[in-house]
């Protein structure tokens, strides 16, 4: 049973919701995309400076060569997600001849983002120097 506020409530979100324009997904996916993009040429950049850290730090570093390699592969990754990032841009949403493709990409793209994920956790455990406080404490 409804009451009167109530029923006026229900009225002002049933107009609320009649006058609001329709989501545009093509804008959506777009601005979702180029925030991926921006997200990802961060990250690259993070990872070039580590890089340079790491052969600056030469090859006596513990890791060494386990960590430029794990670089290397999230920046492979990176470009391979930036690529994908760019064509799926590129594409209009709302044409269904392109949904299906698209839906393909933005699979490999969320794939190649969460490897590239998972290998920067790799990177920042093996990437991590003891100094300062924690370099004289024995764990």
């Amino acid at each position: 049973k409804k009451t009167k506020g109530t029923e006026s409530h229900l009225d002002h979100f049933e107009m609320q919701r009649i006058s609001t324009p329709n989501l545009n997904m093509n804008l959506y996916a777009t601005k979702k995309t180029v925030a991926e993009g921006m997200l990802d040429i961060a990250l690259f950049l993070a990872n070039i400076t580590h890089m340079k850290t790491v052969i600056e730090q030469g090859a006596g570093y513990r890791y060494y060569a386990a960590v430029l390699t794990l670089i290397s592969f999230s920046l492979a990754l990176q470009i391979v997600a930036g690529v994908l990032i760019i064509i799926i841009a590129r594409r209009d949403l709302n044409e269904e001849a392109n949904q299906k493709r698209l839906d393909s990409l933005n699979n490999k793209a969320t794939l190649a983002i969460f490897l590239i994920f998972i290998t920067n956790i790799f990177i920042s455990v093996l990437g991590m120097e003891r100094t300062g406080l924690f370099a004289r404490m024995h764990f």
